[in-house]
C-alpha cells in the first residue's frame, strides 16, 4: 500500500500526516500543522478560516513528503457526537454463521430511530450471541440458528459532517473516510491488553474532551464534553489580564495542573493588554488559575464514567491523550480524582520520523493512518524521499466508502 494522508482537524490545530503502514506500524514521510482558526468546541463555525488552515497544513506536509495530497482520511469531533448501545437479531440461514449473516445482524442493530438531522458514523460490535451463547467475538463458521449482536453506535450531526467535507473539498481534497477522532487516538495509544482488561481513554483537545471506555476489547461507552484546553487558556487570559495568544504561550511554557510544589519565589513575565508594560507575577498565581479548571474537567469526566455503569471495569486505569495532556502534572490531578492509575498516551506505532510526533497531540492523526489505511487511496509521490520504508510498494486502491450525503 502506498502512503496515506490523514487530516486531524481540531479546535486548536489542523494536523496532516502522511505515512505508509506495514506490519511494524506507520513510517511517516511528512507532517504539517497550522493553527486552526475556524472551529469552536470541535465544530466548524468559519468555513473560510478552516479552509485556509487545512491548506497551510497540507502544503507543509506536501513539502516534507515530496508528494501531492489530493485525498485524505479525516477526523470529526464536537459535542454533537452521541454514542448509544443497540442490539440486533437475525436467523442463521444455512445452519452455520456466514459473513452475510454477520452483515445482516449488524444492519439490524444499526436500524435505530434517528432524528432527520443525525447520521450513523460508526457501528462498533461489542459481542455476538449464537443461540444464547454469549461472549463470541468471531461468529463466522459457528453452527447455530439464531445470531444476535450487541453494538455501540456513534452518531453525528449531519450538518457538521457535511461542513467538514465541504471545507476539505474547497481546500482541494477528496475525503475517503471520516472517523471519530478519539477512536483514532485509541488505535494509536492503547495496547490490546488495556482494551481487554478495561480502560478509559480521555482525549483532551482545545475545545472538547472525548471519553471512550473499552472493556473486553470493545468500545462500551463514548461521550463528549464541551470543555478543553482552550478553556484553560481563556481562564489565564482573564485572570492575568493578558491577550489570549500570550495566555496560550504562558500555559505551554509555565503551566502546571497542580499549584502545590511551586517555589514561593518563582515568578513569570506576563504581557499586558494594549500598550501597557509587562508585569511580573508569582508563578503560583498562574497554577492557581489552571488547577480548578483541570479538576472541573476531570470531575465531569468522572461523573460521565459513573453514568456509563462501567466504572468498576477499568482495571487498566485511565489514558490521557490530546494536546492538553502535555500540561505538567495533569496525570497527578487525574489520579487524585479517578482513584485509578493514569498514564499519558503518545503514539507508539511510529517507525519513522517518530521524534516529530512523539506527543499526545498527534495521537488522532497517527490513529487515522492506522485505522484508515484500508479505506484510503494512496497519495501520489512526486519524488523519492529518503525516509520511504518500502523498497517496493504495492498500490492497493480500495473501494471509496459511500458518501455521507
Amino acid at each position: 500500500m502506498g502512503a496515506v494522508a490523514a487530516l486531524d482537524l481540531g479546535t486548536g490545530q489542523a494536523c496532516v500526516v502522511v505515512g505508509e503502514v506495514d506490519e511494524r506500524g506507520v513510517a511517516l514521510v511528512g507532517v504539517g500543522t497550522a493553527p486552526s482558526r475556524g472551529l469552536r468546541k470541535g465544530v466548524i463555525v468559519d468555513v473560510e478560516s478552516t479552509v485556509t488552515s487545512i491548506q497551510k497544513a497540507i502544503a507543509e506536509a506536501e513539502t516534507m513528503a515530496g508528494c501531492q495530497i489530493r485525498r485524505v482520511v479525516t477526523s470529526i469531533g464536537g459535542a454533537h457526537l452521541r454514542g448509544v448501545t443497540s442490539h440486533g437479531v437475525v436467523a442463521v440461514r444455512n445452519g452455520e454463521v456466514s459473513s452475510g449473516d454477520v452483515r445482516r445482524v449488524l444492519d439490524a442493530a444499526r436500524a435505530v430511530a434517528l432524528p432527520a438531522d443525525r447520521q450513523v458514523l460508526h457501528v462498533l460490535p461489542q459481542e455476538f450471541l449464537i443461540d444464547d451463547q454469549e461472549g463470541i467475538k468471531e461468529p463466522i463458521g459457528i453452527a447455530g440458528v439464531r445470531l444476535e449482536a450487541k453494538v455501540h453506535i456513534v452518531t453525528s450531526q449531519s450538518a457538521a459532517a457535511h461542513t467538514l467535507i465541504k471545507c476539505c473539498r474547497q481546500a482541494g481534497l477528496s475525503v475517503d473516510d471520516v472517523s471519530l477522532g478519539s477512536l483514532a487516538a485509541a488505535d494509536a495509544v492503547l495496547t490490546p491488553e488495556e482494551r481487554d482488561l478495561g480502560v478509559a481513554l480521555i482525549d483532551i483537545g482545545a475545545g472538547t474532551t472525548d471519553i471512550v471506555l473499552f472493556h473486553g476489547g470493545s468500545v462500551r461507552y463514548s461521550a463528549t464534553l464541551p470543555l478543553g484546553g482552550g478553556h484553560l487558556t481563556n481562564d489565564i487570559a482573564a485572570g492575568l489580564r493578558t491577550p489570549t495568544a500570550e495566555a496560550e504561550k504562558i500555559k505551554q511554557r509555565y503551566g502546571r495542573a497542580r499549584a502545590a510544589g511551586i517555589d514561593d519565589h518563582a515568578s513569570i513575565e506576563v504581557p499586558s493588554v494594549g500598550d501597557r508594560d509587562a508585569r511580573i507575577l508569582p508563578h503560583q498565581v498562574l497554577c492557581q488559575i489552571i488547577e480548578p479548571r483541570v479538576e472541573e474537567i476531570f470531575s465531569l469526566v468522572s461523573r460521565e464514567i459513573g453514568r456509563s455503569g462501567f466504572e468498576d471495569g477499568l482495571a487498566s486505569g485511565v489514558v490521557l491523550t490530546g494536546g492538553t495532556a502535555l500540561l505538567d502534572g495533569i496525570a497527578d490531578v487525574a489520579e487524585g480524582i479517578f482513584r485509578l492509575p493514569v498514564r499519558i498516551g503518545s503514539p507508539h506505532h511510529v517507525t519513522a520520523l517518530e521524534d516529530l510526533v512523539a506527543s499526545p497531540s498527534y495521537a488522532a492523526a497517527i490513529g487515522l493512518i492506522l485505522a484508515g489505511g484500508d479505506h484510503a487511496r494512496p497519495v501520489r509521490r512526486m519524488a523519492p524521499h529518503p525516509t520511504t520504508m518500502l523498497g517496493r510498494t504495492r498500490e492497493r486502491v480500495t473501494e471509496w466508502l459511500r458518501d455521507f450525503f
